[in-house]
């Protein structure tokens, strides 16, 4: 459906156009309409026009390593999406899904150089919008090291383990010791009270037997929860990895977007310049 220039007007990257430099790109680009739940793109598809939102809602995401999907963007009436992978021209690394009935502007490669021909300062838009784009992937980021490595761990958790972690704090509490140590007092201190009458005389039999017995119990069960921080601090480091891993990427992507826009740029620049010696 052909462009109305009244709808380029109200779109911040176009609105420093002249009345002739917006009809000309209305002509070029075009509005299409997507129904609620209509797939704009997908990841994978190869690169096509950006889109500008006119009207509607929709939702870009992408799916992290754990095959779960994760919310980049939800942009607002004239900001754009799928900019990068149209300028950089490789497959979406991210998609994009109609939430409702939504309008949305066509723009490609050669629009976007036609618009920076006719109006150099409109790069700095276009850098304002791989801004936002890469502030969206520093919130990713964020968001992805939030991650609590003992929610991980307690959610794969048996109720075994669990018994084992509640020992492990109680025997390890001064709680146990002033228990303990008062059951031994008041132990010791009756059966000699009763002397020969005692059911556990001096030296404590009964009792030693008890204390060994507990200990061979409680030292294995303390291993557990032990093994059990073990596995926290390896799951932590591997979050770490993972985030680092991720951000790394992102920045190295990010710094192809702005070398190619920078190109992109300085090629403008040279046009101009040898349009005005001519």
């Amino acid at each position: 459906m052909a462009c109305d220039p009244e709808i380029l007007k109200k779109i911040p990257l176009f609105a420093l156009l002249d009345d002739d430099e917006t009809a000309v790109l209305a002509s070029q680009v075009d509005v299409k309409q997507f129904a609620p739940r209509e797939r704009v793109y997908k990841i994978g598809d190869s690169s096509g026009p950006a889109y500008v939102l006119i009207s509607g809602k929709v939702r870009v995401t992408t799916v992290d390593e754990d095959q779960q999907e994760v919310l980049i963007d939800e942009p607002g009436e004239g900001e754009f999406f799928g900019f990068a992978s149209m300028m950089e021209q490789t497959a979406h690394q991210t998609s994009a899904l109609a939430l409702e009935q939504t309008d949305c502007l066509e723009v490609s490669r050669d629009d976007i150089s036609t618009l920076l021909q006719k109006k150099p300062h409109a790069g700095m838009d276009l850098l304002t919008t791989l801004g936002r784009q890469f502030h969206a992937s520093q919130n990713l980021v964020r968001m992805r090291a939030s991650r609590n490595p003992n929610e991980v761990i307690d959610a794969e958790t048996t109720f075994g383990q669990r018994i084992a972690d509640t020992v492990a704090r109680f025997g390890g509490s001064w709680t146990f010791i002033i228990i303990f140590a008062v059951v031994l007092i008041v132990y010791s201190t009756i059966n000699v009270f009763l002397d020969k009458k005692a059911w556990d005389p001096y030296p404590f039999i009964l009792l030693n037997l008890f204390l060994s017995m507990l200990a061979a119990v409680q030292a294995p069960v303390i291993m557990m929860s032990q093994n059990r921080q073990d596995t926290k601090d390896r799951v932590r480091s591997e979050l770490d990895f993972d985030v680092n891993r991720r951000a790394e990427s992102e920045i190295q992507n990010l710094a192809k977007k702005l070398n190619l826009l920078d190109e992109k740029v300085d090629d403008l620049g040279s046009l101009l310049r040898d349009k005005s010696a001519t």
